[in-house]
C-alpha cells in the first residue's frame, strides 16, 4: 500500500522532469487539486468524508498485507472501491475485511486480482491511460471531467461519478474508445437531469464569485445524449441513487 503510493507519486515526479515519454502535461492527470474540488458535485463535506474513508483504511493495513499486496482505495460517495493486486485470496479477503469495517464505509466494490504487484513499468503505463481519458473526458461537451473520478489497474480502467444516464453512456463510451484501455468497469450512482442540474447549479456557485448586481446569468449548457433502449445487463438504473457496476469489455 505504502509502496504503491511511492510509486506513482515517483512516476508524477518524473513527468513533471520529463524523463517519461508518455506523459502528458500534470495538470490533466488532476493537478490543481481546488479547482477539482471546487467542481466537484459532492459537496467539500462529502469530499472530505471520502478521503477519511481512504486514509482510514491506508492506515488500517497491516504490515503483513502492505507486504503481500498493492492495493489502491478509492472512496466516493461513502463507497469504497479496490484495485490492485494481492497474492493470494486470503489476503484479498483480509483487504475486502479492512475496507468493510472502515468507518462510513456504505459499500464495498472489491476488484483485486490475485497476483504479485504490478510492475513500475505497468504503473507508469496506467498513469498514462488514465491522463489519456481525463484529457478526452475533458474535451467531451456532453459531460465534465471534474465529474468522473478515474482509476487505471493494469489497463482496466475504473470509473465513478454521480451522473445522468446520457452522461454515464458518453463517460463509459470515451473511455472504451481511449487507447491502450483493455475494459472499463464504472461505478455510477444515476442521477436524473433536474437533480444534475441543480448539483451543477451549486458547484457552479462555489466557483463563481456573486455577480455584480443587475447581471444577467446564462444557464446554457449541453445535455448528454439519451439513448432510447438499454444494453442489457448494464446495470444502470436511472434516478435510482443506488449505485450500479457496469463492466465493458
Amino acid at each position: 500500500m505504502k509502496h504503491l503510493a511511492s510509486t506513482r507519486s515517483l512516476i508524477a515526479a518524473l513527468c513533471a522532469a520529463g524523463f517519461l515519454q508518455a506523459c502528458v502535461p500534470l495538470v490533466v492527470a488532476g493537478v490543481g487539486t481546488g479547482v477539482t474540488s471546487t467542481l466537484d458535485r459532492r459537496t467539500y463535506g462529502e469530499q472530505i468524508i471520502d478521503r477519511e474513508i481512504e486514509h482510514k483504511f491506508n492506515h488500517a493495513v497491516t504490515d503483513d498485507l502492505d507486504q503481500n499486496s498493492s492495493v489502491t482505495a478509492t472512496a466516493f460517495h461513502r463507497w469504497l472501491l479496490l484495485t490492485g493486486q494481492a497474492i493470494d485470496p486470503g489476503r484479498r479477503d483480509q483487504l475486502e475485511q479492512i475496507a468493510r469495517g472502515t468507518p462510513n464505509v456504505n459499500q464495498v466494490f472489491n476488484e483485486v486480482t490475485i497476483g504479485y504487484p504490478a510492475s513500475f513499468s505497468s504503473h507508469s503505463s496506467d498513469s498514462f491511460i488514465t491522463s489519456k481519458v481525463k484529457t478526452r473526458l475533458f474535451d467531451s461537451p456532453y459531460l465534465s471531467g471534474h465529474h468522473v473520478k478515474v482509476i487505471t489497474e493494469s489497463r482496466v480502467v475504473y470509473l465513478m461519478g454521480e451522473l445522468t444516464d446520457g452522461e454515464a453512456r458518453v463517460a463509459v463510451d470515451v473511455a472504451r474508445n481511449t487507447s491502450g484501455v483493455e475494459k472499463v468497469v464504472s461505478v455510477f450512482e444515476i442521477i436524473s437531469e433536474e437533480k444534475a442540474q441543480q448539483l451543477n447549479a451549486s458547484t457552479q456557485k462555489r466557483a463563481d464569485p456573486p455577480p455584480a448586481s443587475g447581471t444577467p446569468q446564462s444557464s446554457t449548457q449541453n445535455i448528454a445524449p439519451q439513448s432510447t433502449s438499454t444494453s442489457q445487463g448494464s446495470g444502470l438504473q436511472s434516478g435510482s441513487g443506488t449505485p450500479a457496476t457496469i463492466t465493458t469489455n
